[in-house]
């Protein structure tokens, strides 16, 4: 008997998570250059990180010998400017996925069972499954969340309900009084994770301030990121803002250092940055009218989205996918959600958008 056959079956069970294909990988498979390869597969930030960021995390390699700030003070203290919260009410992670399994970690027990929606993003079962936790998958509603069904679905054994908002990967958005009127229905003592990696990308008309709620709903815990509109991705950096019980929980659990100091001196002169956030999201505005324009056109099917990526029905998804990468250009395939037959595809710079539109053209035909 092997070392391997002794780890816990729910543990050989899983299957782990398949992020974007990176530039290299792609270059080395077709022997196209590193540079004309467009990546429009992983919901990154086109422009990268802001020039006040960038310069942060460079002065902070001076300091890259040192063990960082384990409590983030500094990081804790902007967000906590920000938002209005306490710095006790807020969690740093390494992306907002640690966030959502950090949160798994701390109050799911084997037997222990999460609620999500179809179509949702991979994490929520991976770390559910992780701890020996059981899935409750709640079928979606036009592509996106049944709040009436997930409530329905809690039941005794649920101890975590996860909401993406708007959601990834079909980019489904609920209005902030449905998600408000969910939360009146839960629980006390079942966790609603609100996970908005995406909420920057929100017009002003979408909004809604779901980090007040946490003073109504202690079993609220909002999830958010700086890896997708401030563009630190390759730092990887999120954070949790709750009720100062869940979050004390949570930090009891976390790694020691979840943010490098690098990470941490990004972060907080990002969220000083708010004139590139906004040129991010006007971006990213233009951009999805570029794609949707051109998908009419082609006479694509999409679903619509308010995230900063699109997804788009183009038949054998495979074989779109396949033609599209021999010219360069990598999307996000998603038959492991169960849509063989969509791509994601996120929003790029205009140019890297055309790139796109003409390889899916050739691609298509």
């Amino acid at each position: 008997m092997s070392v391997a056959s002794r780890a816990p079956a729910h543990i050989r069970s899983l299957s782990p998570y398949q992020p974007g294909k990176p530039i290299a990988e792609l270059a080395r498979e077709t022997g196209i250059p590193e540079g004309d390869i467009v990546k429009l597969a992983s919901n990154e930030n086109p422009f990268g990180m802001s020039p006040k960021a960038k310069a942060a995390a460079i002065a902070a390699l001076d300091e890259g010998a040192r063990y960082p700030d384990g409590n983030a003070f500094a990081l804790k203290a902007a967000l906590a400017e920000k938002y209005g919260v306490d710095m006790n009410q807020i969690v740093v992670g390494n992306g907002s996925n640690d966030v959502l399994e950090i949160a798994t970690q701390t109050f799911l027990a084997p037997g222990d069972a999460s609620v999500f929606a179809q179509y949702s993003f991979a994490v929520y079962p991976l770390a559910t499954l992780a701890r020996g936790g059981r899935c409750v998958q709640v079928a979606a509603k036009d592509y996106g969340h049944d709040l009436d069904a997930m409530a329905t679905a809690i039941d005794d054994k649920v101890r975590i309900v996860f909401i993406a908002n708007p959601n990834n990967p079909t980019g489904t958005f609920l209005p902030g009084a449905a998600i408000e009127a969910f939360l009146a229905r839960v629980p006390a003592d079942v966790l609603v994770v609100l996970d908005e990696a995406y909420t920057e990308f929100l017009p002003a008309d979408k909004r809604y301030d779901s980090i007040a709620w946490v003073a109504r709903f202690p079993n609220l815990l909002v999830s958010r990121t700086l890896c997708k509109a401030y563009g630190l991705a390759g730092l990887r950096l999120g954070y949790g803002v709750g009720g100062a019980e869940v979050i004390d929980l949570m930090n009891r659990v976390r790694q020691p250092f979840t943010a490098s100091i690098i990470a941490q001196a990004a972060a907080v002169a990002a969220l000083q940055d708010e004139d590139f956030v906004r040129e991010v999201a006007e971006n990213n505005r233009r951009g999805m009218a570029q794609l949707t324009a051109a998908f009419a056109e082609l006479g694509l099917e999409w679903i619509p989205s308010l995230g900063n990526f699109v997804t788009v029905k183009v038949g054998d998804g495979a074989k779109v996918n396949a033609a599209l990468l021999r010219q360069g250009v990598i999307v996000r395939p998603i038959a492991a959600y169960g849509l063989p037959e969509w791509l994601r595809v996120s929003i790029g710079l205009p140019a890297e958008n055309e790139r796109f539109i003409a390889a899916l053209r050739q691609a298509l035909k």
